[in-house]
């Protein structure tokens, strides 16, 4: 009995301590949740956790619960975790997470930050979160200084505006006036019109047919003058028996006909292919003939049917003549120009059949270039005797168009090169011109010059010749 009694009065005691133990415990559990700690935070649970990873590091996105206090540091949050030491408080919507590792908080920028985190941000680096009195000092003298510039600027303005008319007062004077904006189809048709006006003299149509010319230059506007029926007076005007207005009609035309696929073929079928022709083989002054000339040359670039028509209407013949009476040598240039440029179009034409993708269209093209026997024609026509002229100028671009196109015509009028002595002694006698030009030009340190493809040609043709 008296060993049960002091069993259970130990028990007893024990009970009573560990009683005790867990009052004060729960006593000091009550009191550090009701203090307010300094740091106070309101965290909502973020987790995110690797694959089969047990125990990494959990995320937690902050929200402030409590005001912080005036004096605490805050840390301004970048795109990698860094330590939060004691005392410091976070911005709202960063990211913070307790390192089980290490046992510390570390914080980073929210998601919703991290959207608008841009490079230039990055390179901004961390921003101040105070300012000391020296810069608040230069930041009011900077506010000072724009606003004084500010008013000297609006000071300026004031003396600017005054030098000019308020925009409300030009409105009105311009409805005074009623001006009529036209459009360059308006325009040329009020053009058509007066120049058909039986009022409308002479030196007017001349002024009304260079007005044209500037405008046809648009591809637009030149179709838009063809389906107004404006070839037809302009062939009028080729027709006339003032030199003047040939002049002008021929001009208005070779510039409507450039490039222009749609005027080449409208202008052929009006016939002004066989006008252009009459006129160039009549026309007296040298200005008429040169705008003629142009018109005929646009007329018949990359166009083989009206190529065909030129030759089938005595083109060739025409040229020949007009070849032959040149002096000046202004007229030959510009005939053996357009000759080369209508051989080169054919060779280019064979040669296109090398492009890895050729023209949906090539095979039309072929066959129309095909109809164009435009070398057989020189040769029948006594070219290859007529060209050899050229040279003979004694201008250097006149010589080069003149060995271009005897290289072009080589293929038909190789014989007769070999036995014209004159083209034979002409060629040795440039070659050795040029050549002490190219030494000259060398010698003050001039390469690759104009002179150097001179003699290229040159060279080239004598080894055909060979």
């Amino acid at each position: 009995m008296k060993q049960i009694s002091s069993h259970v009065g130990g028990c007893s005691l024990t009970c009573l301590i560990r009683a005790f133990l867990i009052v004060l415990s729960c006593c000091h559990i009550f009191c550090a949740l009701s203090q307010k700690s300094e740091g106070a935070l309101m965290v909502v649970e973020y987790t995110e956790r690797g694959e089969g990873a047990a125990g990494e590091d959990e995320y937690v996105t902050v929200h402030d619960d409590d005001e912080v206090e005036e004096d605490l540091e805050v840390v301004q949050p970048t795109e990698q975790w860094q330590t939060l030491k004691s005392g410091q408080a976070v911005p709202a919507g960063s990211h913070v997470r307790l390192n089980l590792q290490t046992g510390e908080r570390e914080v980073r920028l929210g998601e919703e930050q991290m959207k608008y985190w841009t490079q230039e941000h990055r390179e901004k680096g961390k921003v101040q979160s105070s300012f000391s009195p020296d810069e608040l000092k230069q930041a009011m003298k900077k506010i000072k200084e724009d606003l004084n510039f500010a008013s000297k600027d609006t000071d300026h303005q004031d003396v600017v505006a005054s030098k000019y008319r308020p925009l409300e007062e030009l409105k009105k004077d311009m409805a005074q006036l009623d001006l009529v904006v036209e459009t360059d189809v308006q325009i040329m048709r009020r053009l058509v019109d007066q120049f058909r006006s039986s009022n409308t003299t002479t030196e007017q149509r001349r002024s009304i047919l260079l007005e044209l010319e500037y405008l046809v230059h648009q591809v637009d506007n030149a179709e838009s003058l063809c389906s107004m029926g404006g070839l037809e007076f302009i062939l009028e005007g080729l027709n006339s028996s003032d030199f003047r207005l040939q002049e002008s009609s021929a001009f208005v035309l070779g510039s409507a006909l450039a490039s222009n696929p749609v005027v080449q073929v409208k202008a052929v079928e009006s016939g002004a292919l066989q006008t252009l022709l009459t006129t160039l083989a009549t026309a007296e002054p040298l200005s008429v003939k040169k705008k003629i000339l142009f018109a005929v040359a646009s007329l018949l670039r990359n166009f083989p049917y009206a190529q065909r028509h030129f030759l089938s209407h005595g083109g060739l013949q025409v040229l020949s003549e007009l070849f032959r009476l040149d002096g000046g040598g202004i007229l030959r240039k510009r005939i053996v120009t357009m000759l080369y440029d209508m051989i080169s179009e054919k060779e280019l034409i064979s040669q296109a059949h090398l492009d890895p993708v050729p023209d949906v269209s090539y095979e039309e093209r072929v066959r129309q270039y095909s109809t164009v026997s435009l070398q057989g024609e020189l040769l029948e026509k006594g070219w290859c005797s007529l060209v050899p002229q050229l040279l003979d100028s004694t201008e250097h671009d006149y010589r080069e168009k003149a060995l271009r196109a005897l290289l072009a015509m080589a293929s038909v009028c190789l014989d007769q090169y070999r036995l014209n002595s004159s083209l034979l002694s002409s060629l040795l006698s440039l070659k050795d011109q040029y050549q002490e030009m190219v030494q000259s030009e060398m010698i003050v340190g001039e390469e690759n010059s104009y002179f150097i493809e001179i003699v290229e040609l040159i060279d080239a043709l004598q080894v055909k010749m060979k």
